[in-house]
């Protein structure tokens, strides 16, 4: 056992909320205490799944899970552990959150996870306790902020002191292994932990291949989660009225979210009217008109940190929708479940690509990046691409059950007045596949 005085050993942890007796549990087997230092969703979105029919997720076991599946992965490649920094690595690994996207940019914690499954956090100073209900996470250490805010002109030397602590941690848990994964570094520590003879290899390849497939109790955190996501959406839908600004109606998904026990959106894009043409254009002060198409893409990261990728484009007000905006929505949604249809186990990235539905001529300058791509803590792999950029970007591989992939369409005329953005989140399953979005599209456009 380490001797680091950034070290807290897992038997002296204060909170162990899963044997408290006097704490009654939450249908996920998190304590129901009032005070509790965990997050997690609300009593409104318990009662809105409980409503719903819906299970959720038994945390422990979804927990055990993910582990199990990363150390699948270094052992599959001989590695001895890995270190990882992107706070989405941590917390698939430990299902820790702290200050998440001001750490994406102030990388302060950081993770070791031995082959052997031991698992050490380092956190941001004087967070230790904010995993203490965490029983996966053996040890919590400091020590792993080497960016320049908190390190300056001693980067090099905290580097060091951060390469030792791996050192030990590999020497404890893997031996003589030397074989180390690491996903995201600063300089200085890629430098230290090559300098003491770690041979350093690609980490996020081994997150992404572990984060592929969703176990069972990851599939039913994501049900959950995208039901807290299609009701925000239905109160900003109910919010669209002439008159009111983009950011007024964006607004309210985040309200929604936040009030669910969501956590963030990992964009703005909301637009209106011509700005819905290109499409990327972020939400802004534009007014409204009735009349007028309201696309939006959620990037909704919700309750259990779950990412739900839902896109759709309404229109504004009590109107007939005009003959041009029926084509582009009916095109797009055509392409959406035509593509949709593809998936099943076995089927390789580049058959879904040269199968894919065709959109108009005049569409393909303005195409989406992807045909569908992965989800689960955020957008992740696989990123399934158009035949037009297949030479330039695509690579292949295969549909396998547990994979959830967001199928996605774009459709507006290059130089056009408006457009229409469709996207569903679909689970693979053993036969087919199974949709997991039940927000209904717009009837009118499609009439």
């Amino acid at each position: 056992m380490s001797t680091s005085p950034y070290s807290i050993d897992s038997s002296e942890r204060k909170i162990d909320p899963y044997r408290h007796p006097e704490f009654a549990l939450k249908p996920d087997g998190s304590p129901d205490d009032n005070d509790r230092i965990e997050i997690g969703p609300t009593a409104q979105a318990f009662a809105e799944w409980k409503a719903l029919g819906l299970e959720s997720p038994h945390l422990d076991t979804m927990r055990e899970f993910r582990l199990q599946r990363l150390v699948q992965e270094l052992q599959r490649h001989d590695y001895g552990g890995i270190v990882l920094f992107d706070p989405l690595n941590i917390r698939y690994a430990t299902d820790s959150s702290n200050m998440q996207l001001w750490i994406t940019h102030n990388p302060a914690r950081a993770c070791f996870v031995g082959a052997d499954g031991y698992m050490v956090l380092f956190d941001f100073h004087n967070c230790e306790h904010l995993s203490e209900y965490l029983p996966l996470v053996k040890e919590v250490r400091g020590g792993a902020s080497l960016y320049f805010m908190e390190a300056a002109t001693r980067s090099a030397e905290f580097a060091q002191g951060f390469a030792n602590q791996i050192d030990e941690l590999m020497r404890s848990h893997a031996g003589d292994n030397r074989r180390l994964a690491v996903d995201k570094i600063e300089i200085s520590g890629l430098r230290a932990l090559e300098k003491i003879g770690f041979e350093v290899f690609e980490g996020q390849q081994v997150t992404e291949i572990a984060r592929v497939i969703k176990g069972p109790d990851e599939i039913k955190a994501m049900r959950c989660a995208m039901a807290a996501c299609e009701a925000a959406m239905y109160e900003m839908e109910y919010a669209i009225e002439a008159g009111k600004s983009e950011n007024e109606i964006w607004s309210v998904l985040h309200a929604g979210n936040i009030k669910r026990g969501g956590e963030w959106l990992e964009t703005r894009i909301f637009s209106s009217g011509p700005r819905t043409n290109p499409w990327f254009q972020e939400s802004g002060p534009r007014i409204v008109s009735d009349g007028e198409l309201l696309a939006l893409d959620t990037d909704m990261i919700g309750t259990y940190g779950i990412c739900c990728d839902i896109s759709r484009t309404w229109l504004c007000g009590d109107v007939e929708p005009t003959a041009e905006q029926k084509r582009l929505y009916q095109i797009s949604y055509e392409h959406i479940m035509t593509n949709m249809a593809l998936l099943k186990p076995g089927v390789r990235f580049s058959e879904i690509t040269e199968k894919a539905h065709r959109l108009p001529d005049s569409c393909i300058p303005n195409r989406y990046g992807v045909v569908m791509h992965g989800v689960g803590l955020c957008d992740e792999y696989p990123a399934i691409r158009y035949r037009e950029d297949y030479q330039a970007y695509g690579y292949d591989g295969i549909v396998e059950p547990g994979m959830v992939l967001c199928v996605e369409a774009y459709c507006g005329e290059k130089d056009g007045h408006e457009g229409i953005k469709l996207e569903d989140q679909v689970l693979v399953t053993e036969d087919g596949y199974e949709n997991l979005t039940n927000y209904p599209f717009v009837e009118a456009l499609l009439a």
